[in-house]
C-alpha cells in the first residue's frame, strides 16, 4: 500500500489529528512485530478478549508516529491519529477499497486443512509465469485477510490469499472484502468446527467466498461437500480432485503401492508425475495445484516439472546456543520477502545487543534489481553489526548495504574464512535459499551437535496459553511456570519468548532460577516459589519476589530486608495452607500474620493455595473444600492488611476444571506443552514438545542371538535391530527396555529391546523399509508424551524434568 495519512482518513470516513502528508506503507497491529518504524502506522485493534490499545506506548517506542486507535490518549512524542468508529471494521474497509484499485487475476483457498501449504506451493510453481501477491505465513482471518490484501501493487498480475474462518456470519464480512475470481476448497475437517452446530453448516459458511467466482477447485472425496456444490453452484465451472473416480481429476494407479510414478486422470487426459512422498495429504494437496495449474492452461510437461521441484513447505525457526556464547536463529527453509521480515519480527524477540545476518542469493523474483534493493532497505532499518552475503547476485548489490559487508560466491567459501570465528556474543541470523546448504553454518557455529534433540515449538506453548486464556475472564493474569528449567525445556529461552508475549507472571522454584533470568535480560516479575534462607540477599539484589509459607521465613526475609536499608516496601507473595499439607499459614495463623505484616516493610503481592487434586474428577468435593478455605482465608487477609492483593489458587487442571474460581491470577505449568486431563481441551491443544534422534545402525541378527547388556533379550526369529543414540544418560529410564517401551518410526511403533546404555538402546524393526539416518520419535505425537509417561509408570513432569541437559534444545517458531 502507499497512501497518505489524509488519503487514508478519507478512504474510511476516520478522524485525522496531526499531519496530512505522512506516507503509510505498512500497517501494524502487533506491537511486538514492528521491526521497522520508516512509514509505518501502528493500528491498535479492540477485541472481546484484548485491547490493541494498550500497546500503543510499546510501538511509539520502537519510533512509530502514525497511530490508528479507536481513542486518543495524550503522548509527549509528535503523533499523528487516525480516529476511528471500530478498528477490525476500519481495516476491512481500506483493504476492499485498496483491492479495487487493481485488475490482477485472484484465487482465494479456504478450507480446513491444508490452505497455507496449497498456497505456498500455488506460489512456487506460478511465480515465474505472472508477477504474484500472496498471504503472509497464514494471514487468513478477519484482521489477516485485510491486511494480506494491502501488500497488492500496481505490478501484480495475480493474487493468492487464504480465507480462515472460525464462527457463522465471517465469511460473509470477508466475501464481501475479496472475492477470488478462482475459489480453491481443501480438505474439510475437524480444525475450526467446534462454533458451528453441523459438518454441513460448516461447509455452506466456507462456500460463501465462491458466491461470485467464475471456477471453483474442490476436494470431491467427501460426498457431502461434492453434493453441496454442484447444488448450489451448477452454473459455475467446477472442477473436482481426489482419490474416488468420480473426481474430474483423480488417481488412477495404487498411490501407497510400489509405481515410481502417480498416474492421473485430469477429464480423460492422462498425467504421469514421479512421486517420493506417499501421505495422503501431500498428494491431497498436489492434485490440488495440479488442477489449478491446469485452469491455467499450463501444460502437462511444465506441470510434472513444477510439481517435482515442489519444496517442504518448512514455516519454522529454529534457535539454537552457539559456539563463544553466540545465539544462532536458524531460518534456512525458504528465502523471499515475507519470510525475510518474518525473520527479522523474530530476531527482535531477543535480547542479544548485537546480530550478524548471513543472507543468500533470492532464488525467485524477475526484476533483481527492485527485489535487492528493497532487501537492503529492509534489511539497514535492522542494525546488523556485520552481513555476509552469499551469492554472486546479491553481492553485486553490496554497496547497498550500511552495515560492515562481506560477500562470498558460495556457502562452503565462508565456512573457510576465519570470518565466524571473530563472532562472540551476539546473535546470528541464517537466511537463505535451500540450493545454498545454508544449514551447514548451523552445524558450523552451533555449540552441541548431537543428533539426539528436545524440539521445542514455541508457537505451540503461545497457542496452548491462548486455549486456557479463553476459558478465563479478559482482565484475569496469567503466571507462567518455568520452575525446573521450565519443566526441562530450557531456562530463559521459555521465559524469554513468554515476557515477548505479555505473561503477567512467570514463577520460579528456587531464586538461582529467578537470577539466571535476569540476568538474561527478563524483566517480567519472578515469584520464587521456595525461597532458601541463604538466597534472600540475592533475592533483593535481582528484584524477585519470595513466596513467604511461615512466620520462620517472615522473619528472617524482613530481617534481610533491614540490613539491606530497603525504602520500598518490598513484594511477596502469601502462601496459604488449604489442605495439601505442604507449605502455608493456616486459618488459625492469620491474626498473627496479618500484625506482623502491617508492622513490616513489605507489600503483599498476592495471596495463593495451590490444589492437591484438580485434575482428579473423584477428588472435586475436597478441591470445593480446599478453594471454600482459600476464600474464606484470603478474605480475612485483605480484610486485615486493608488492601486487595492478587489472589490465585488455579493450576492448569484448575483453569479447565474449576474456571469459576479463577479469582484475579492463575498459574499454567503443564498445560503449556499441551497436557490437560479434560478430552476436550486436550483436542485443542498442541504438542509443543519433540523428543526425536536417528537411526545409527541397523543390523541384522539370527535367530537365538542376545540384544544388549546382559544377554537380556533373546531373538526368536531373524530379524533387523536398529541401534539409535539415546539411552539413561539422556533421560531415558532402564526400566522400560526389553519391549516395555516402544519408539515411533515412519508413524509405527517399534518395541525398544534389551538393556537401555547409558548412550544408546536398540529397537527391533523386524523387516520394516527404513534406513540408517532417518528420524526417531521417542515421544512427540506417536509415541504421544503421555503414552511415554504410561511407558515409564510415572507423569509428564517427571518425564520432562528428567530429560539430560546434554540433550540440545532446538526452539522451533512455525
Amino acid at each position: 500500500m502507499n497512501y497518505t495519512t489524509q488519503q487514508i482518513a478519507e478512504i474510511t470516513g476516520s478522524k485525522l489529528i496531526g499531519k496530512k502528508d505522512l506516507l503509510v506503507k505498512t500497517i501494524e497491529f502487533d506491537s511486538r512485530n514492528i521491526f521497522s518504524s520508516s512509514n509505518t502506522a501502528f493500528l491498535a485493534i479492540n477485541t472481546s478478549k484484548n485491547s490493541g490499545e494498550k500497546y500503543i506506548q510499546s510501538a511509539v517506542e520502537k519510533g512509530v508516529n502514525i497511530i490508528i486507535s479507536e481513542h486518543q490518549f495524550p503522548q509527549n512524542q509528535d503523533i499523528t491519529w487516525i480516529i476511528v468508529e471500530n478498528s477490525i471494521q476500519f481495516i476491512q474497509k481500506l483493504a476492499k477499497f485498496h483491492l479495487h484499485q487493481f485488475s490482477l487475476k485472484t484465487i482465494g483457498i479456504t478450507g480446513s486443512n491444508g490452505k497455507t501449504i496449497v498456497k505456498e506451493w500455488l506460489y512456487q510453481s506460478i511465480f515465474d509465469e505472472f508477477i504474484t501477491v500472496k498471504s503472509p505465513k497464514s494471514f487468513n482471518s478477519q484482521i489477516g485477510l485485510p491486511i494480506s490484501i494491502l501488500e497488492i501493487n500496481k505490478t501484480h498480475e495475480l493474487g493468492i490469499f487464504e480465507v480462515g474462518i472460525s464462527r457463522p456470519g465471517e465469511m460473509k464480512i470477508l466475501e464481501s472484502i475479496f472475492s477470488p475470481e478462482i475459489g480453491v476448497l481443501t480438505h474439510i475437517g475437524a480444525a475450526h468446527s467446534s462454533n458451528f452446530e453441523t459438518e454441513e453448516q460448516l461447509i455452506k459458511e466456507k462456500l460463501i467466498l465462491f458466491k461470485d467466482s467464475k471456477t471453483i477447485i474442490f476436494n470431491g472425496d467427501n460426498e457431502l461437500i461434492y453434493n453441496l456444490i454442484n447444488d448450489i453452484y451448477s452454473s459455475k465451472n467446477l472442477i473436482s480432485y481426489g482419490f474416488k473416480n468420480h473426481n474430474n481429476l483423480h488417481l488412477k494407479n495404487d498411490w501407497q503401492g510400489n509405481s515410481e510414478e502417480l498416474v492421473l486422470e485430469y477429464f480423460n487426459e492422462e498425467i504421469k508425475i514421479p512421486i517420493s512422498q506417499r501421505d495422503e495429504a501431500t498428494l491431497s494437496n498436489a492434485m490440488c495445484v495440479i488442477a489449478v495449474l491446469k485452469e491455467f492452461k499450463i501444460d502437462n510437461a511444465k506441470i510434472i516439472e513444477k510439481i517435482n521441484a515442489l519444496k517442504a513447505v518448512e514455516m519454522r525457526l529454529e534457535s539454537v546456543n552457539g559456539l563463544r556464547n553466540n545465539l544462532v536463529i536458524n531460518d534456512s527453509y525458504n528465502l523471499d520477502m515475507d519470510s525475510l521480515k518474518i525473520a527479522f519480527q523474530f530476531i527482535h524477540q531477543y535480547n542479544k545487543p548485537k546480530k550478524t545476518l548471513i543472507i543468500t542469493d533470492f532464488v525467485e523474483g524477475k526484476d533483481s534489481e527492485k527485489l535487492y534493493h528493497a532487501v537492503a532497505e529492509l534489511t539497514n532499518q535492522q542494525d546488523f553489526s556485520k552481513i555476509f552475503l552469499i551469492g554472486d547476485e546479491i553481492s553485486n548489490f553490496e554497496i547497498l548495504f550500511n552495515s560492515q559487508t562481506y560477500t562470498f560466491s558460495n556457502t562452503k567459501e565462508l565456512i573457510e574464512s576465519t570470518q565466524l570465528n571473530q563472532i562472540e556474543d551476539e546473535l546470528i541470523l541464517l537466511k537463505g535459499a535451500r540450493k545454498f546448504e545454508i544449514d551447514r553454518l548451523k552445524t558450523f557455529l552451533e555449540l552441541q551437535k548431537h543428533d539426539t534433540v528436545l524440539e521445542v515449538n514455541l508457537n505451540a506453548i503461545i497457542h496452548n496459553i491462548n486455549i486456557h486464556k479463553s476459558l478465563l475472564k479478559p482482565e484475569t493474569k496469567m503466571m507462567a511456570m518455568v520452575k525446573a528449567y521450565s519443566y526441562g525445556l530450557g531456562g530463559y529461552e521459555i521465559a524469554e519468548f513468554l515476557q515477548h508475549h505479555h505473561i503477567d507472571y512467570l514463577g520460579v522454584a528456587y531464586a538461582d532460577e529467578g537470577i539466571d533470568l535476569r540476568k538474561n535480560g527478563i524483566t517480567t516479575p519472578i515469584m520464587v516459589m521456595n525461597p532458601e534462607q541463604h538466597s534472600y540477599n540475592s533475592i533483593i539484589d535481582y528484584n524477585l519476589e519470595p513466596e513467604i509459607y511461615s512466620f520462620r521465613v517472615l522473619q528472617l526475609f524482613n530481617e534481610q530486608l533491614l540490613h539491606k536499608g530497603i525504602q520500598r516496601k518490598y513484594p511477596i507473595h502469601i502462601k496459604l495452607e488449604t489442605g495439601m499439607h505442604r507449605l502455608g499459614f493456616k486459618g488459625d495463623e492469620l491474626d498473627d500474620l496479618i500484625q506482623k505484616l502491617n508492622k513490616m516493610n513489605v507489600k503483599v503481592e498476592s495471596i495463593f493455595s495451590h490444589l492437591s487434586s484438580a485434575d482428579d474428577p473423584v477428588g472435586k468435593e475436597y478441591t470445593l473444600d480446599q478453594i471454600k478455605i482459600f476464600t474464606v482465608n484470603s478474605e480475612k487477609l485483605i480484610k486485615g492488611l486493608q488492601y486487595h492483593p492478587i489472589r490465585h489458587i488455579l493450576n492448569s487442571s484448575g483453569i479447565v476444571s474449576y474456571a469459576d474460581f479463577q479469582f484475579d491470577m492463575v498459574r499454567i505449568g503443564i498445560g503449556m506443552v499441551g497436557i490437560s486431563s479434560d478430552p476436550k481441551i486436550k483436542k485443542q491443544l498442541r504438542n509443543a514438545v519433540s523428543f526425536k534422534t536417528v537411526i545409527s545402525q541397523i543390523s541384522e541378527v539370527e535367530n537365538g542371538d542376545s540384544v544388549g547388556y546382559n544377554r537380556k533379550f533373546l531373538v526368536q526369529n531373524r530379524t533387523k535391530i536398529a541401534t539409535i543414540p539415546v539411552g539413561y544418560a539422556d533421560g531415558i529410564p532402564r526400566m522400560i527396555g526389553n519391549e516395555v517401551g516402544k519408539v515411533g518410526i515412519h508413524q509405527k511403533l517399534f518395541p525398544i529391546i534389551g538393556n537401555i546404555c547409558m548412550d544408546m538402546m536398540m529397537i527391533n524393526i523386524e523387516n520394516e523399509p527404513v534406513n540408517e539416518g532417518e528420524e526417531v520419535i521417542i515421544f512427540n505425537d506417536k509415541p504421544s508424551l503421555e503414552e511415554f509417561s504410561i511407558y515409564c509408570n510415572t507423569i509428564p513432569y517427571e518425564v520432562l524434568t528428567s530429560i539430560s541437559r546434554r540433550v540440545k534444545r532446538i526452539y522451533i517458531k512455525d
